[in-house]
């Protein structure tokens, strides 16, 4: 029997440079993203016919690409994927504000042999402005408890292999949480289902290094530079769950986003005060 998969929600998507409509079936039951989680993908915002941060995902998504070992024809550019986008968000009525997935995977087949090539998709959703104001009721989190992630080559990567996530996400959704933090196998903190982590202690900001198995986030790669630059005392490190509970204050960082501030993890209740200053400083001028 041959299964095939559709994209839902959206006018048009784009498969390997050809926009089709979303209705249209895309893949056959043998793809290896499907079989084994063998892709990447690629989670970017565009306003007013730009693509925020370009230049940050572009480099993480061919340094993915590498580790990963695809090979990437001279035809595969970042200008080439910039062009595509912006003629489906202009499809799809909405490059004032809107979602971008771009999701490379590497085709059909089975393990043996590797089949190698760029295959990809690109999806465009549009975006509530809403989502560009600093979220002012603030999230309530916790730990999700039946996954812990590696610390390998492959873990900074935004991996089709997304189970860990997925099922914290259901744990969140369950236990009326608005998002889960996933630990290493060292016990310390990785990122949560969608973003990465930041802690504020005394003025001092601290997130987990690459190093402790979490997404290589672009909005955190954005921040951290602009902490640097502004003079802030940042750190890549290692923390623990007993680090969240003496924190000042917690915020979530991805593309879409920006920042969202964390209102509660568990009984511990945090202000709020730095992570606007720091909304206000850095991202709403970017969006």
């Amino acid at each position: 029997m041959t299964f095939c998969f559709y994209f839902h929600g959206m006018n048009f998507i784009c498969l390997n440079g050809e926009i089709i409509t979303a209705a249209e079936p895309v893949f056959m039951y043998d793809n290896r993203s499907f079989r084994y989680g063998d892709g990447l993908f690629e989670t970017m915002k565009m306003i007013n016919g730009r693509i925020l941060l370009k230049e940050f995902h572009v480099e993480r998504l061919f340094t993915s690409l590498a580790i990963l070992q695809y090979r990437v024809p001279a035809s595969f550019t970042a200008s080439l994927l910039e062009d595509l986008v912006k003629n489906l968000a202009e499809k799809n009525n909405c490059k004032d504000l809107c979602r971008i997935r771009l999701t490379v995977f590497r085709g059909n087949g089975n393990l043996y042999p590797n089949p190698g090539q760029i295959n990809y998709s690109i999806e465009c959703n549009p975006l509530d402005p809403v989502i560009n104001s600093f979220n002012e009721p603030g999230y309530s989190i916790g730990i999700y408890p039946h996954a812990q992630k590696t610390c390998d080559l492959f873990s900074n990567i935004k991996s089709a292999s997304f189970l860990p996530y997925v099922m914290a996400a259901l744990y969140a959704e369950e236990n009326k949480l608005d998002d889960c933090v996933l630990t290493n196998t060292n016990g310390n903190i990785a990122d949560a289902t969608i973003a990465n982590i930041f802690l504020i202690h005394r003025d001092k900001i601290s997130t987990p290094a690459l190093a402790e198995g979490c997404i290589n986030g672009v909005m955190r790669k954005y921040l951290l530079g602009k902490f640097r630059e502004a003079g802030y005392e940042c750190s890549e490190t290692g923390i623990h769950q007993q680090d969240l509970l003496t924190a000042d204050e917690l915020f979530l960082t991805n593309a879409i986003h920006g920042i969202r501030w964390v209102k509660n993890f568990g009984s511990t209740f945090y202000t709020c005060s730095f992570s606007r200053k720091i909304y206000d400083e850095f991202i709403r001028t970017i969006f």
